[in-house]
């Protein structure tokens, strides 16, 4: 060893020996004049193979550079705190959080006690979160573009708008989510009805939506296959009970048929917000139902499930889901079945095709912020 180690390095030794840290002590040439065990643990290398070295010729220029410039500025700030790399006597490199701070000794000497803390295991935990939050982005991805093609199902689903014998029929459907639990369906079956519906299943997304297309299905088979209206709303309650059986989805239905003069109207709901049917601003009916809310209940649907209803020129067929009737205005009032009521005689004297548009509106109007449930409407006038 061709340098003089200071004295007051043996009187500290000892206690640096003890640090859970690597340190290194270097002097202002800069050659290392001291190295721990723990040092010696985190390189590999024996400290015979240090003391005396100059540090930089253990890394590669582009390292030691780097290095430099660490030393440089904690030269300056006579201290300085920074994430590098250990050499290893393997050629690997060690992550570590490298702590410096510059002193002179009684002789005016200046030196440099520098200590390394191993953070390899934070750096894999990183590396294993990079790792895992890029396969989440992957899937959220896939999950995304998966939801954008299954609300263009749903969207296909959703009822048109048509006119059909002496009926007009103006449609809307909007889902508070990507896709939602509502559905409709204006869909004449033969040349003698024009079957209307909306339907509701209970909660918000994709599970409720898988259930709503469930459902959609099966009503579509019942009603191809002529089943009357109450015997469709008891086997679309046998079906989610043995089919889906779950505590957590059940769902509500107001459907109806409307013969091709549109004077006759076939109407059943199970726990539906009732229909109505409004005439030139006159108080609209209301079509309430007589059935309870289905997919809990093995006898929700009565006997005397559906209501035989008589039209007349003029009158106009109003079936909507909850979203329409259950929002709430800043004081946290609901709009409820009669604010519903007060709308639809009001916008019954706007022609035909404003209608929906003036329902919508005064619902937005009514509502404190955006929508927070599904909407699904159907409205018929009949001439």
């Amino acid at each position: 060893m061709d340098f003089e180690p200071p004295e007051w390095l043996a009187q500290i030794e000892g206690i640096l020996e003890t640090l859970n840290e690597g340190v290194i002590i270097a002097d202002d040439c800069p050659q290392i004049i001291f190295a721990n065990a723990n040092f010696e643990a985190m390189t590999g290398m024996p400290r015979s193979d240090f003391i005396g070295s100059n540090f930089d010729k253990f890394f590669t220029p582009e390292e030691a550079e780097t290095l430099n410039n660490h030393r440089d500025r904690g030269m300056q700030a006579g201290h300085n705190r920074f994430e590098f790399v250990l050499p290893r006597h393997d050629g690997s490199r060690l992550p570590v959080i490298v702590s410096a701070r510059s002193i002179e000794d009684p002789d005016g000497r200046r030196f440099a006690i520098v200590t390394f803390i191993d953070i390899s295991d934070q750096k894999r935990a990183e590396g294993n979160l990079r790792t895992a939050n890029k396969q989440l982005e992957e899937r959220q991805k896939e999950i995304e573009e998966d939801l954008v093609l299954a609300a263009r199902v749903q969207q296909s689903l959703a009822p048109k708008s048509l006119v059909w014998g002496n009926a007009h029929v103006e449609t809307y459907y909007h889902p508070v989510r990507t896709i939602g639990g509502d559905f409709g369906l204006v869909s004449p079956m033969n040349e003698d009805l024009l079957n209307l519906l909306v339907c509701d299943v209970s909660g918000h997304g994709i599970g409720s939506a898988l259930v709503a297309n469930r459902i959609y299905a099966e009503t579509m088979t019942q009603l191809r296959n002529g089943a009357p209206l109450g015997a469709m709303l008891r086997q679309l309650n046998r079906f989610v009970m043995h089919n889906i059986g779950s505590s957590v989805f059940f769902f509500t239905i107001a459907a109806a048929q409307l013969d091709r003069a549109g004077r006759r109207l076939l109407f059943a709901g199970a726990g539906h917000p009732p229909g109505m049917i409004a005439h030139d601003g006159a108080e609209p009916r209301l079509l309430e139902s007589r059935s309870m809310v289905l997919g809990a209940l093995p006898d929700a649907v009565g006997a005397e499930a559906t209501l035989d209803v008589n039209l007349e020129a003029g009158d106009r067929v109003v079936l909507y889901t909850d979203g329409i009737t259950d929002v709430f205005d800043s004081d946290g009032e609901m709009l409820g079945i009669e604010g519903v009521q007060k709308i639809v005689r009001e916008t019954s004297l706007l022609p035909f095709k404003q209608m929906k548009h003036g329902i919508l509106d005064r619902v937005a109007e009514w509502r404190d912020g955006p929508p927070t449930d599904d909407v699904s409407l159907v409205l018929v006038e009949v001439n």
